[in-house]
């Protein structure tokens, strides 16, 4: 039985983490459009061509383009059981061929889960999050013991304070995504996310196929109601 997974939620809502559950537990691969585009540099064949010439030319790959990508992904061995797609698809062009797609392959997309978080949380948790070199993450606002948090001045304070970390056994220090630290680059990707989402969570729960997971919990809670969500497909 193939397991076919659209993984969808504002950032901050734990995809990634959540993804690494589901890939482990029913042994199918994570899927997602910025690392298929980023593999892309690295092949020779005429469709990796192609998008490096469009990545090069600084213009967004068009969606007949990033459909082939998904396709020739979809092809790969470890796929032919499913995929949790992360990142696509991103409108309801690309939603209406990869429902095309899995039919020609006798299958189709079971579930669209949906991680719901508030997002004012959903800013706070980017914002505030930092990263260890073991992979290991913390937040100064929900996960801060064993971490020192402090926000610092500039001298002559012509910039805002930058928040460092360290972790307060070892100092070693705490690296930030730089996107993370503007808190106007958080507020356009949820904008984004806003304005490309919604259309498709309404074109899919038009579909019944919608399962609205609650992302304000624990990584344990978020887990047991994604497996029963999974569970009715």
């Amino acid at each position: 039985m193939s397991l076919y997974v659209i993984l969808m939620g504002v950032q901050g809502a734990g995809k990634g983490l959540q993804a690494k559950l589901i890939e482990d537990h029913y042994g199918i691969p994570q899927v997602s459009t910025g690392d298929l585009f980023r593999a892309m540099r690295r092949r020779q064949d005429e469709l990796a061509r192609k998008v490096q010439d469009i990545m090069a030319s600084g213009q967004l790959v068009d969606d007949d383009t990033t459909n082939a990508i998904v396709a020739d992904r979809l092809a790969q061995p470890d796929a032919r059981t499913g995929v949790i797609l992360d990142g696509y698809p991103r409108n309801q062009i690309q939603a209406a061929f990869l429902e095309r797609h899995l039919q020609e392959k006798c299958a189709r997309v079971n579930a669209v889960l949906l991680l719901e978080l508030e997002l004012y949380v959903a800013f706070k948790r980017a914002f505030g999050r930092v990263s260890a070199g073991d992979g290991a993450s913390f937040n100064c606002y929900y996960n801060a013991d064993g971490v020192d948090f402090r926000w610092e001045s500039p001298a002559d304070s012509a910039y805002p304070p930058r928040l460092t970390a360290t972790v307060s056994a070892s100092g070693e220090n705490l690296r930030r995504r730089p996107d993370d630290a503007s808190g106007d680059a958080i507020i356009k990707r949820i904008d984004t996310y806003l304005e490309t989402t919604q259309p498709l969570i309404s074109y899919f729960e038009a579909k019944g196929i919608v399962r609205k997971i609650n992302a304000d919990q624990s990584i344990e809670a978020v887990w047991r109601d994604i497996r029963r969500a999974l569970a009715t497909n």
